[in-house]
């Protein structure tokens, strides 16, 4: 016979059992047991602490990456119209306001042009007085442009308002080459990181880092930021451990980067630079043997006697996102700080808490009895609700507790819910993409995939002869409002190709409706694209006319590139089909073209129109092309 206990009754017994249970085993535990637990949870602690400031410093380093990663990806960073472009001066500005821990975001170019922009209060006061900075500027803006570097070169220093307009500006001839700067010269040879060494910035006089991406789309260059470790200075002095215990950041090199005194030991060389302090100079512990031990035991926490007779506890965690910089958080304290006054206090807390046993035992049994009437209910509540008792009305269970309480809601609303769909079949519309943890390597995997293709009808001849810096502001917002129709039908678009859009569905995230899902995005960017021609022609811009071809079938998609530079995207003869298609509009005098794979798979809710059978390039069977006209109503 199976004993089952009333809930009320279970919880009491429960908490009795494990808090007697604790306070007798605390009372018969010996001194060493006693010390052990101690030196068990400060060990434990420490490792915490270290994995927490590790992945704070590692977040600071990889948002920077991330941040400069988007600049990057802007279309006038990568064709180097750096010049009069307020809407990248706006973006530049607004992830220095994102990113506190930046003090600047910066692009130089192999020819020599050059664009910054600096956050003034980042550096303090003295840097203001330094720049000769206007007391209402917030940022200053740097420019040399290529045009000008031709004629000699001029540098042209702008400061700006919180609101981006202009305070003051002046020219000067240019004495700034990124080119012969560390964070430029080396960043294309092989194995460099993105990370540089860390130094003392000319500039703002404080230590830090400069984080990079190179890049060879569009104009060859590098675009950066440098982070200031006077916040990771500040964020390491609130990291508490105990009167003695010290977190602190370091490299390979022995260099003290980051400090919780780090003003007192940055000191001058016999040139008057400034020089970051060596381990040694900063701790008095020699830490060497702990890392070592700490590296070849998987970052596990040490115990190691000082010098100076104190045993102490380490830890010790890689910052991943510095790269080539190959920084390391180290926490330290003296393990005696952790367990001495936890054993002047053990007997006092363990009566205590047999005290508190006692007193609460009433509260216990009551806050129980109020639970278990509550649980009682709502068991009563889904077992009518699993035997679609429905009609009657439904039982209101309310409880104190709030995770009860909150449960007695949800009940009601299942139950509201099932009875409302209880005479349909539901069926399930969205698959949401799951993230995987494991790292991103190269390689794909074959799939089926519908496959679109876009492109603007004699966008040459429209733009030859425009003012550039229209052609990207018109093209940009075309390919904005193309692409949100796209991802708003569960599309994911792979690349744009100048004005071309290429769009897959089903990868990454599965989509058993992929087909109709990609000829309904068609359908509405072509709506979009008619809305923003109008637009466009009011603003007395010609109107982009767009063709699509789409195409389903099984292609490869996946990561292609190298181990430091990968790309998503799909591969094979699907791809092929859809971009051969799209051009086919030009000669039927049609929009939307698609193969017959898609006509046929989503034929029940589009009307579609036989236009030719064609062989194709690189294809050996004719393939018969529909055009898509509309979606059935």
């Amino acid at each position: 016979m199976r004993i089952r206990l009333g809930y009320q009754l279970s919880i009491t017994t429960l908490f009795v059992f494990v808090v007697l249970g604790v306070g007798l085993a605390l009372v018969y535990l010996s001194f060493d047991r006693a010390k052990a637990i101690s030196r068990s949870a400060a060990v434990t602690y420490i490792d915490r602490v270290a994995e927490h400031t590790a992945d704070t410093v590692d977040q600071n380093f990889a948002s920077v990456l991330q941040a400069v990663e988007v600049v990057r990806q802007f279309p006038s960073v990568q064709m180097g119209a750096i010049s009069g472009d307020p809407q990248l001066y706006a973006l530049m500005a607004a992830l220095l306001r994102e990113h506190k821990q930046l003090y600047n975001i910066y692009v130089g170019y192999d020819d020599g042009s050059f664009i910054e922009l600096d956050a003034l209060d980042r550096a303090g006061p003295a840097v203001r007085a330094q720049l000769g900075a206007p007391e209402q500027a917030a940022y200053r803006l740097v420019t040399i442009a290529k045009r000008l570097l031709e004629d000699g070169g001029n540098r042209h220093t702008t400061f700006l308002s919180a609101d981006l307009w202009p305070v003051s500006d002046s020219w000067r001839p240019a004495d700034y080459d990124p080119r012969t700067r560390p964070w430029y010269r080396d960043a294309f040879e092989a194995g460099a990181g993105n990370v540089t060494d860390p130094y003392v910035f000319k500039v703002a006089a404080l230590t830090g880092y400069t984080v990079r991406v190179p890049f060879a789309a569009g104009r060859r260059g590098v675009i950066a930021g440098d982070i200031l470790l006077s916040d990771t200075d500040a964020f390491l002095r609130t990291q508490k451990l105990g009167k003695s215990g010290v977190v602190f950041l370091f490299d390979d090199q022995g260099r003290v980067i980051a400090h919780p005194r780090m003003t007192e030991f940055i000191h001058q060389n016999a040139a008057g630079d400034l020089e970051l302090p060596r381990l040694e100079q900063v701790e008095t512990v020699d830490i060497r043997g702990p890392l070592r031990a700490s590296q070849e035991q998987g970052s596990a926490p040490q115990v190691f006697e000082a010098s100076d007779g104190r045993t102490y506890v380490a830890a010790f965690r890689p910052i991943d996102s510095a790269g080539s910089a190959k920084l390391r958080i180290a926490v330290m304290a003296p393990l005696d700080e952790f367990f001495s006054e936890i054993e002047a206090q053990r007997w006092q807390l363990v009566i205590l808490a047999l005290a508190l046993v006692v007193a609460t035992l009433p509260v216990v049994w009551g806050l129980g009895s109020i639970m278990a009437r509550s649980m009682r209910a709502l068991a009563a509540e889904t077992d009518r609700i699993r035997h679609f008792e429905l009609d009657d009305p439904a039982t209101s269970v309310r409880s104190p507790i709030r995770e009860i309480d909150e449960l007695a809601q949800s009940v009601a609303t299942m139950r509201t819910v099932v009875r409302a769909f209880s005479r349909f079949i539901p069926r399930r519309l969205v698959q949401q993409l799951i993230e995987s943890g494991a790292e991103i390597r190269l390689g794909g995997a074959r799939r089926e995939l519908t496959v679109m293709f876009t492109d603007i009808e004699g966008f040459t001849n429209i733009t030859e002869h425009a003012d550039p810096e229209k052609v990207m502001l018109y093209t940009s917002r075309y390919l904005a409002a193309l692409s949100a129709v796209i991802m708003a039908h569960n599309g994911t678009v792979d690349k744009f190709v100048g004005d071309a859009i290429m769009a897959i569905w089903n990868a990454p995230a599965d989509d058993p409706d992929h087909v109709t899902n990609a000829c309904s995005a068609a359908l509405a960017c072509r709506r979009a694209n008619e809305e923003l021609n109008a637009a466009f022609e009011r603003e007395g811009w010609p109107a982009y006319r767009t063709r699509f071809g789409l195409h389903t079938g099984d292609a490869v998609v996946g990561n292609i590139g190298s181990d430091d530079r990968m790309n998503y995207t799909v591969l094979g003869a699907t791809v092929n089909m859809a971009a051969r298609l799209e051009p086919l509009n030009k000669e039927h005098g049609t929009a939307i073209l698609v193969s017959e794979t898609v006509a046929r798979r989503a034929a029940e809710g589009f009307d579609f129109r036989f236009v030719t059978e064609v062989n194709l390039k690189g294809f050996g069977n004719k393939v018969r092309v529909y055009e898509l006209l509309a979606k059935e109503r």
